[in-house]
């Protein structure tokens, strides 16, 4: 069997846990691993755990027979949030991972597992497994968005995955839905990170409460000590009035969003991932109606916008997308065998 058509091992790398698998060429994964990060430990000791999470994710992967006995997975693939440089395999002081500054991730796993190794962010790694193996099976160019504690992205144009000149393309959380309007990460006040992410969707909720104050309203919301985004989404769903306006907020800036992207690149389909979309229908339908609304024809009638399809194990198969790819790099030509 060739090293391409061997299983991978996938490591996602996340600010507050660590996810691992055997991912077979079909997609499925084996042996997968979840701790938490204990981002306190440092560099060295995480990924001192990741890689000892890693091996016995292969060991398994080869109890559960996705291996034979003795075979080893072909290559190592790495998701982690940026900035990072890819080309170089190297950690450029990830946001998430504060003290991670310049670690050559790809260079230590490649030592660890003496395999090809390769590094991509999480959320251009994610957008490329639903495109492989989720829900963008068989499209062309596809548009994939994660809405959970931040808002990030991926893109594969006519089949190539989308990188961006210094390999941190698709931050699609900073773009621009209220210029001058709430402050987020980075240079910007307004973005769509801003106002859709779980992080400020439950902000905007609980700000929300405060106001009700002498006003006459009320919402079930008042009687939780913290408000999550999922919180916010359920009571929506019941009829709550001020989560049902933080809501309709939430689902129209990110129609926005959507919007701009699918009159950009006129993508076959659209795809949503993360916490936040765990509300389903909820958000979904409206969403799609006003995007298909808004969006420029032809592009409006050719594009479809779903919900993912990889769940929780998304970032360790798009790591494994990864690392199939690197894989096939790595594998011996004609001209190397001398045929």
């Amino acid at each position: 069997m060739g090293a391409a058509r061997r299983p991978v091992l996938g490591l996602d790398i996340g600010g507050t846990k660590l996810a691992v698998g055997v991912v077979t060429p079909e997609g499925a994964v084996s042996g997968f691993l979840v701790e938490p990060t204990r981002r306190e430990d440092g560099y060295e000791v995480i990924l001192g755990r990741l890689f000892a999470l890693g091996r016995r994710a292969v060991a398994a992967a080869r109890e559960e027979g996705v291996l034979a006995p003795g075979e080893d997975v072909a290559a190592v693939g790495i998701s982690c949030g940026g900035p990072l440089d890819a080309a170089r395999g190297m950690l450029l002081s990830p946001i998430h991972l504060p003290g991670w500054d310049s670690v050559p991730v790809v260079d230590l796993a490649s030592a660890e597992f003496g395999l090809p190794a390769a590094l991509e962010n999480d959320a251009t790694a994610a957008a490329y497994g639903e495109y492989r193996f989720g829900a963008g099976r068989g499209t062309n160019t596809m548009v994939y968005l994660t809405v959970s504690t931040g808002v990030g992205g991926g893109a594969v144009i006519n089949g190539r995955l989308h990188r961006g000149a210094a390999g941190n393309g698709g931050e699609y959380g900073h773009i621009s839905v209220r210029p001058g309007g709430r402050p987020g990460f980075g240079h910007r006040a307004g973005t769509l990170e801003a106002y859709a992410s779980g992080t400020a969707i439950a902000e905007r909720a609980t700000e929300a409460v405060a106001a009700l104050a002498g006003t006459g309203r009320s919402s079930v919301l008042s009687a939780l000590e913290v408000i999550r985004a999922e919180d916010v989404s359920a009571a929506a769903r019941a009829g709550d009035e001020v989560a049902r306006e933080v809501w309709d907020e939430t689902v129209e800036l990110l129609a926005d969003a959507v919007t701009d992207l699918v009159n950009i690149l006129e993508p076959d389909l659209v795809v949503l991932g993360g916490g936040v979309t765990r509300a389903g229908a909820l958000l979904l339908d409206p969403l799609r109606e006003q995007v298909l609304a808004q969006a420029m024809p032809p592009a409006a009638a050719a594009v479809r916008i779903e919900l993912a399809q990889l769940g929780d194990t998304v970032g360790v198969v798009g790591a494994g997308a990864i690392a199939f790819d690197a894989a096939d790099r790595s594998a011996p030509t004609l001209t190397d065998l001398h045929v």
